[in-house]
């Protein structure tokens, strides 16, 4: 294993399998990723509200890489390890007209400067007593499509993206559907904190570095969409979860089902309509990102303390 770094510079602004690697590792190799926040450094924790009049909203959400994995072929699954994230003590939260779930209701710009307390919370209102507990992850990671020419960085895609799931934190592991050689893998968008929705379509943002480790995996070809598992918290056990990405939130959702039926068939020898039945018993579907347009991240997740050992041990 050799560890790796990408430096801040190397970002990009879209998804394309034309754009050269900034890095070439092997699989198992960890990287540590410098990455801005969303809003590519217009946004300090000096801003004010007059700042959002000067944004340029068409240089958000960079993306760090993309990092060439050897080995990864179409049809392959790219397995990201997150072993460790690193941020700032501030962070923002921001209304741009427009943007967000509910737009229509609430067309005046607004910024919140959050101090990252190094207790893990920030306070929303302090003389209220309503703190935010942080749990940072990277809002962006994917890899390269098939499909020539650049995709918007603002969406999340059956590749990854801006997937905005609070989940993928550090001891959790995300599975990509590889399309194209080399997987192609970018990351960025850092979060501090966000609920699950994302619904006024700004988190705590914030730079950070972020540690993955990238393996290619052959034994996975149902991923078709991001999978995940999650570590056991506090409050909730272990998940492992597979997504719907679509524009219509019924046909994501459906997706999200569809897809932890083929998991539960492949990984513990289920039958379709006892893996059906399973998800409607046992599993939890949560809206993971509802705002980057045009599409939804609906989630399936299942515990793992309802399920034995695979049938691959």
């Amino acid at each position: 294993m050799s560890i790796h770094s990408v430096r801040r510079e190397c970002a990009n602004l879209a998804w394309d399998n034309s754009i050269p690697p900034a890095l070439h590792v092997k699989s198992g190799d960890e990287i540590t990723f410098d990455c801005i926040d969303a809003s590519n450094g217009q946004l300090t924790a000096d801003s004010t509200v007059a700042t959002l009049e000067t944004i340029d909203m068409g240089a958000f959400n960079p993306v760090n890489g993309p990092v060439f994995v050897d080995g990864a072929q179409p049809g392959d699954t790219l397995q990201v390890d997150v072993l460790r994230i690193e941020n700032p003590e501030w962070g923002w939260t921001g209304l741009f007209p427009g943007f967000g779930l509910l737009a229509d209701e609430f067309p005046e710009p607004a910024l919140k400067i959050w101090k990252l307390e190094p207790e893990g919370f920030a306070w929303f209102d302090e003389k209220k007593d309503i703190k935010v507990p942080l749990r940072p992850f990277a809002g962006e990671m994917g890899v390269a499509q098939k499909k020539d020419g650049a995709l918007s960085t603002i969406p999340p895609y059956h590749t990854g993206g801006n997937i905005d799931t609070r989940h993928i934190t550090v001891g959790s592991t995300l599975f990509l559907p590889i399309e194209v050689e080399g997987a192609l893998f970018s990351i960025g968008d850092g979060h501090a904190a966000q609920g699950d929705g994302e619904v006024c379509g700004s988190a705590i943002e914030t730079p950070m570095k972020v540690t993955v480790r990238l393996s290619v995996r052959k034994d996975k070809p149902y991923t078709k969409t991001p999978h995940f598992t999650t570590p056991a918290s506090k409050s909730e056990g272990e998940y492992y979860c597979t997504t719907g990405v679509d524009s219509d939130i019924r046909e994501a959702t459906r997706s999200a089902v569809r897809n932890m039926i083929d998991f539960l068939v492949a990984e513990y020898g289920l039958g379709r309509v006892d893996a059906y039945i399973l998800c409607s018993v046992a599993g939890d579907l949560r809206m993971h990102e509802v705002v980057d347009m045009p599409n939804y991240v609906i989630g399936m997740m299942m515990p793992r303390s309802v399920l034995g050992p695979s049938k691959k041990a």
